[in-house]
């Protein structure tokens, strides 16, 4: 049977040989041949038993990987290019073998693990830390498991399957980057103090989930036939509206379309730190953070949000940000 055909997940067999498995395998060889010119009969017992231990390697070793299984029991909030702390449970099903010195590498981590013991019919709980490259739904199918157990003679190595889908947020700029390219929102600072609904009128814009009744004005909700609410100067001067295209022109290649994206991300990551009300818009759909409410809707929204090959029109409320791949943002 070829390696294409064998199922992904099926027991993979010995990587290689380790230098000690080398070595033992020529002394084995060695003393066979001595044993067979001398007709010594001790050397053949001991010929034998290291054919023996040879034989008990790769048993103990198929033995003990072939019934492991792993899952992914927690995990932080992954970003792309950052390193998210998460936990694996182990769990050995074997009623004979206990495996040592495993390690369990995938392409989802952001370095291998050393498992040192994995008792038989014993779980054990391992961090991890993984690490995603790009933003998206990202799949973890696979986690990879070798062992040297139990005498060092051969690498083996089984490949776990593993059911997770992780949601991996944008990538966020530097905070020197942040800085340099997102200046304070005009008026922040000397309003930020001010307390109240505020009495002179700022806009109106389209009704969110969570604004109160009040905020309603009837006769353009009327009109318009849709929820219309009005924007207060002291509230304005404490919230963003973040507009963000997903066009993608045929010229432009996929790294402008994702540094778009990081560049918006980047924008919120560090207005929501500020305690600001961000507001996202994208086609269909608003979705909004206050400064008590956690902002992880829009970086979820912004994550899977996939770029659009024709123009979409989106209303724009005065002094909304816009990212987009055709313009700089505002």
């Amino acid at each position: 049977m070829t390696a294409a055909a064998l199922h992904p997940f099926e027991f993979n067999g010995v990587v290689r040989l380790t230098k000690i498995g080398t070595t033992y395998i020529i002394s084995t060889v060695i003393l066979a041949v001595a044993a067979i010119n001398t007709g010594n009969n001790a050397i053949y017992i001991a010929v034998a038993l290291m054919l023996g231990c040879l034989l008990l390697s790769g048993i103990a070793s198929k033995g003990g990987l072939k019934h492991l299984q792993v899952e992914i029991r927690a995990l932080d909030e992954a970003w792309a290019g950052r390193s998210a702390d998460g936990t694996l449970r182990i769990h050995n099903h074997s009623r004979l073998w206990n495996v040592r010195d495993v390690v369990l590498s995938s392409e989802a981590f952001a370095e291998p693990v050393l498992v040192p013991l994995i008792a038989r019919r014993a779980d054990v709980l391992v961090p991890v830390s993984f690490l995603f490259p790009r933003r998206g739904l990202a799949q973890v199918s696979a986690v990879d498991s070798y062992t040297r157990y139990p005498f060092g003679f051969f690498l083996k190595k089984r490949r776990l399957r593993v059911q997770s889908e992780v949601v991996v947020y944008p990538r966020i700029a530097g905070e020197d980057a942040a800085r340099e390219r997102f200046r304070p929102v005009e008026g922040e600072e000397s309003n930020a103090t001010r307390r109240g609904a505020g009495s002179e009128l700022h806009a109106f814009r389209e009704y969110i989930s969570g604004d109160s009744p009040r905020q309603v004005h009837w006769k353009k909700s009327a009109s318009a036939g849709r929820w219309i609410v009005k924007q207060h100067e002291a509230d304005a001067s404490r919230s963003l509206v973040v507009v963000v295209d997903p066009y993608k022109p045929p010229s432009a290649s996929e790294e402008e379309f994702e540094a778009m994206i990081t560049a918006a991300a980047t924008f919120i990551y560090y207005a929501a730190q500020r305690g600001l009300d961000v507001t996202l818009s994208l086609p269909r759909t608003t979705i909004r953070a206050r400064e008590s409410e956690p902002a992880a809707p829009l970086f979820r929204a912004l994550a899977l949000l996939a770029p659009s090959f024709e123009q979409v029109h989106q209303l724009l409320d005065r002094d909304a940000i816009v990212f987009a791949v055709t313009r700089s943002a505002a």
